[in-house]
């Protein structure tokens, strides 16, 4: 099976009449009504699963566990042969193994030796742990009451045939793999993986490993983003960097949606005289400059090309990563089957001090210690460094927030936002 959902409309990022500066919360609610699934279904066996989207509903094709077993190794009997105090039972010729079931039915008044995961021989609703146990390998003695159904697992106790696993756009990681597999799936069926083209733009940018002149920069965001691309299970696809000229930066953006479902740009996202990605969105008639009420960020600019959704990132690596974490990346995660994830807050006491300031949400680099959150030294968006010194975001609300040691705040650490 391979089905390719029908395309985005070119005026999917269109703002509302009037809008110029827009909250962080109106700008995530537009991205989540405006796209969905872009990728195509494939079936693939569940050893290469991980991390894909599931395209369809999943049910247990066969309960778990199949049959009723033992949990642990000791002897069945019959609850209703059980008395109060000391007693003995015979002990039948035999034994029921894992994978090796009895051959018969247990008679009344007597106990089968069994080992933890076999199926409970006929006749067996108990099972008295070996180290409540003495035999000599005809008898055992034992000691009442027992409670019925002690040590044992009812067929189906964990997930009974036909039962609701794991609904359409779940991302199957180790754990998912191991249910469906114990239910009886040897494959799936699955989203495509979403593939992201990544271009960077600008003079000022040179490549790493290559001499640098004195007014350049390494271009830090092509590696960051395509690595962060890959850990969110997306297939990103490296364009390199364009020059700062705008014909050169079309046919770069023609070749990348030849061969992406998106496009992922950092630089040029502006209103300047070289910020050539927003000026072409807005030639080809499908842009939209969002300038969102964030710090740090602020202009994103959004717009389709051949068809083909563009995220245009401030070009700032600070501002780039947090852009991708707040709206590139659950817009990207709509797009690729997986719904609208939002990201994994907790609140936790403050470890610093700050006066915040009413008109933009704000994220500051941040990590915790000794059960309060820290943050970066400088606040400053060329601090590159505070992006790896943190563990994820402290996110501060759009009002004015007076905020001490001790003040609970909120932070979502990378894991999140999928890192």
């Amino acid at each position: 099976m391979s089905l390719t959902p029908p395309p985005l409309r070119d005026d999917c990022f269109a703002l509302p009449a009037g809008t110029h500066w827009t909250p962080v919360d109106e700008a995530l609610a537009l991205l989540r009504e405006r796209l969905g699934p872009v990728t195509g279904v494939e079936t693939v066996p569940l050893a290469k699963a991980l991390d894909r989207v599931l395209a369809e509903d999943m049910h247990a094709r066969r309960a778990n566990p199949p049959v009723a077993n033992t949990a642990v190794d000791g002897y069945g009997l019959r609850h209703a042969d059980v008395a109060d105090g000391p007693q003995s039972l015979p002990l039948v010729a035999g034994r029921a193994a894992a994978g090796v079931p009895y051959d018969g039915v247990l008679s009344p008044g007597h106990a089968v030796r069994v080992l933890t995961g076999a199926a409970l021989p006929e006749g067996v609703d108990t099972v008295i742990l070996q180290e409540d146990v003495t035999t000599d390998e005809a008898v055992i003695a034992f000691h009442g009451p027992l409670k019925k159904g002690a040590n044992t697992r009812r067929a189906g106790e964990d997930v009974a045939e036909g039962e609701m696993l794991f609904e359409a756009g779940r991302v199957l990681g180790p754990a998912e793999i191991a249910l469906l597999v114990a239910t009886g799936q040897a494959q799936v069926s699955v989203r495509k993986r979403l593939r992201v083209a990544v271009l960077s733009t600008g003079d000022e940018l040179a490549e790493p490993g290559e001499a640098a002149r004195a007014d350049q920069v390494y271009d830090a965001n092509r590696p960051m983003l395509i690595a962060m691309l890959r850990r969110f299970g997306f297939e990103p696809v490296d364009m390199g960097r364009a020059p700062d000229d705008r014909a050169a930066l079309a046919v770069m953006l023609d070749k990348a949606a030849e061969q992406a479902d998106a496009i992922l740009t950092s630089g040029g996202a502006s209103a300047g005289d070289e910020d050539h990605m927003s000026a072409l969105l807005r030639e080809a008639g499908a842009m939209s400059l969002w300038r969102i009420a964030i710090k740090p960020g602020r202009p994103l600019a959004l717009g389709m090309w051949q068809g083909v959704p563009v995220f245009g990132l401030p070009g700032n690596p600070v501002a780039a990563m947090v852009c991708t974490l707040v709206f590139a990346g659950p817009a990207m995660g709509l797009m690729a089957g997986q719904g609208w994830q939002e990201p994994g807050r907790i609140a936790v006491p403050a470890g610093f001090s700050k006066s915040k300031k009413a008109g933009r949400r704000e994220y500051l680099r941040a990590r915790l210690r000794d059960g309060r959150v820290e943050v970066f030294a400088s606040e400053g968006s060329g601090r590159i460094s505070g992006l790896s010194w943190a563990e994820g975001l402290v996110e501060l609300p759009d009002g004015a927030m007076e905020i001490e040691v001790g003040t609970p705040v909120t932070f979502i650490p990378y894991a999140g936002f999928g890192l």
